[in-house]
């Protein structure tokens, strides 16, 4: 059981979350002041900023909550860990979720301010079409797969290293740049920049998101059927004591 207390594994789901937002709207907004011309080299600047910046904040937040900054992860280790008793609880799954939604909208307000933007300045660039949904069900499905993988085999240490890395390539080789998050493809509709997808968007966003999420749940189960527990997820905590705040290992 984490001797952490939940409030505190909130806080950093939040924090960590808004965090990224920040990195990926923020990184979105400069690239395109700084290569108004190229989009190629923007999305080059803001997936390059987004791989070092999710290293980063799993290795600062990792130790203290375990650093999902992403509902499906939080699901995923919930739905994982009923195998054995690992993973979060349903009462820590509840308090994960709205922390990383609201944590989200607050970083990319956060980058907005940051360039003189609108606080909030509703997206406008659509993002519904088919193949896009597909490029996120491989995006999360990849994404989950690779978490559970490095856990249940005993690899945690290096997840920091290896999600940024993914997340940084799944930009380039899926149609849909890779949102693979709830929280942050909500965050991101209250953006009208570079990195932003418009409200009407966000549903079907979603959707596949958790579809490939279960995909890849799916999958590790399938390749890892003996294998660890989901105790570590992201990375490993550094607390482990019993507590009274929580009924899970986390």
């Amino acid at each position: 059981m984490s001797a952490t207390p939940l409030w505190r594994r909130a806080v950093a789901e939040g924090t960590g979350t808004g965090l990224l937002v920040t990195v990926v709207v923020g990184s979105g907004i400069a690239a395109a002041k700084l290569s108004p011309d190229d989009v190629g080299l923007q999305l080059l600047e803001n997936s390059f900023a987004t791989a070092l910046g999710l290293a980063v904040l799993i290795l600062m937040f990792g130790p203290v909550s375990g650093a999902h900054f992403n509902p499906v992860v939080s699901a995923a280790d919930w739905w994982l860990g009923q195998r054995d008793g690992s993973g979060l609880s349903l009462r820590e799954l509840a308090a994960y979720v709205p922390a990383q939604i609201i944590g989200a909208i607050v970083g990319a307000v956060l980058a907005n301010l940051m360039y003189s933007e609108a606080a909030v300045s509703w997206s406008t660039t659509d993002r519904s079409e088919p193949h896009l949904w597909i490029g996120e069900t491989v995006a999360t499905a990849g994404l989950i797969l690779l978490i559970f993988s490095l856990v249940w085999s005993g690899r945690a240490a290096i997840a920091p290293a290896a999600v940024g890395a993914y997340i940084g390539a799944a930009y380039w080789f899926t149609s849909s740049t890779s949102f693979a998050n709830p929280a942050v493809t909500i965050g991101r509709m209250f953006s009208d920049t570079f990195a932003g997808i418009a409200p009407s968007s966000v549903l079907g966003f979603v959707f596949f998101q958790v579809f490939g999420a279960i995909l890849g749940a799916g999958l590790v189960v399938v390749l890892y059927p003996t294998l660890g527990s989901a105790a570590d997820v992201v990375v490993p905590h550094a607390d482990t004591a019993e507590s009274t705040d929580s009924g899970v290992t986390s």
